[in-house]
């Protein structure tokens, strides 16, 4: 398996949404078992990732890249069976503290991707770690969520 370290390795090259305003570097949907048949899509485009759930009431959010802290990957024995994982983004947003993409296909490289992505949009902006930090001490270490 080669190693995929930009977003057009994921998927062939950017892609342009229905109203081709904006340029989308990654976008997948929750996977069960490899199929990914539910509602629940995932996107990142202009240095923010957008999450989206629901069919008849629909619900999205999004979280600068800059404002995610830590990332981690969850893989159970059926992720890896599957090709599918978790990842787990803890964030300074008051909306969504913990941000996460269940059952996505590609999820290491998305992860890897992802901290790519984050440390250039905090370069970009002139973010130092001293700021992210100072709002990141509200967090603890363990959490609970049901992947």
């Amino acid at each position: 398996m080669r190693n995929c370290n930009s977003p057009m390795d994921l998927k062939g090259a950017y892609m342009m949404d229905n109203d081709n305003s904006m340029a989308t570097l990654w976008k997948d949907r929750r996977h069960i078992l490899w199929f990914p048949i539910t509602f629940d899509k995932y996107r990142i485009a202009n240095g923010r990732i957008y999450c989206q759930h629901g069919l008849i009431s629909q619900r999205e959010h999004e979280c600068l890249l800059y404002r995610i802290l830590d990332i981690s990957l969850v893989r159970s024995l059926g992720n890896r069976l599957c090709g599918t994982g978790t990842v787990v983004m803890k964030t300074t947003d008051d909306s969504d503290p913990v941000l996460t993409l269940k059952n996505i296909k590609n999820s290491r490289q998305v992860k890897d991707m992802l901290s790519e992505l984050i440390e250039k949009e905090r370069i970009r902006k002139g973010i130092s770690g001293r700021e992210i930090l100072s709002n990141g001490d509200m967090y603890e270490d363990s959490y609970e969520d049901d992947y």
